[in-house]
């Protein structure tokens, strides 16, 4: 089935265009996008650059997506953004390719939600089945694991690393990495426990829940550095991958400290 293309919108011979794709009024489509299968731009899309939008993906109208990263250093070097498939993109969302400096692309998995008016920088990494909600403001650099739920209104810093199942409170300013199966609110953002929600939702089991709780508070507990508690919390759930994660991710490090609780010696949320 080839593509349906409304009268009013302008898309370039070059666009490339999967079956069935959608684009409704008033959309521009440049010359190197490519829509994967049944994508559909619902109306006053703008999609330009080195863009290529995954299959059955839908984007709501004033969205930006594609346009030149908003980055003082950047020369037109051809950087790319990637989105995967069956993503929801809501009114006003802006998307950015990648730069010279960060990896040149910039890449947004499969099955994500990202509400109105959130933003996605340049040469940020964002994983599979992550939600972004109203007016997120993700900087360039980000990286972001599966799973994630970012808030309404929440900031995240240049560089900062967010694991697998992590919360992000409503308004939060995240300054820090978040480590998997985190929770963290405020601003400055702090970490206030494991997102336990998330956990249930996702189908772990109480007994993995039940581990991942001990492990925590041994991770953030008062006593010693936090490289000491990582390689006594290692020794100790040595055979329980899960935590294993968490400390790989603490390891592996980044451009960002890890965030932790305001008080190290408070109990879990």
């Amino acid at each position: 089935m080839s593509a349906t293309i409304h009268p009013m919108s302008v898309v370039d011979p070059g666009a490339r265009l999967g079956a069935g794709v959608v684009i409704g009024p008033f959309c521009t489509v440049g010359p190197q996008v490519e829509l994967g299968d049944g994508v559909e731009l619902v109306s006053h899309v703008a999609v330009a650059g080195r863009t290529s939008v995954g299959a059955r993906t839908r984007i709501y109208p004033f969205a930006s997506i594609g346009h030149p990263p908003q980055d003082v250093k950047y020369r037109g070097e051809p950087s790319t953004l990637a989105i995967g498939a069956e993503c929801i993109i809501r009114e006003g969302v802006t998307m950015n390719p990648g730069t010279e400096h960060g990896g040149m692309k910039t890449v947004v998995g499969d099955r994500c939600f990202f509400l109105a008016n959130s933003h996605v920088g340049h040469d940020s990494v964002i994983g599979s089945s992550v939600i972004f909600s109203n007016n997120v403001m993700c900087a360039g650099h980000v990286t972001i694991g599966d799973f994630v739920i970012v808030s309404g209104g929440a900031g995240l810093h240049q560089f900062v690393r967010i694991g697998d199942h992590a919360f992000i409170g409503g308004g939060a300013g995240v300054m820090n990495d978040v480590i998997p199966f985190g929770m963290v609110r405020d601003n400055p953002a702090h970490l206030a426990g494991l997102n336990l929600v998330g956990l249930k939702r996702r189908g772990f089991s109480r007994e993995q829940i039940h581990e991942l709780r001990r492990a925590y508070r041994l991770l953030f507990a008062a006593e010693g550095t936090l490289s000491e508690r990582v390689e006594d919390v290692a020794t100790e759930f040595a055979a329980h991958p899960l935590i294993h994660e968490i400390l790989d991710f603490i390891r592996n490090g980044g451009e960002r400290a890890i965030c932790v609780p305001v008080d190290l010696g408070a109990p879990e949320r």
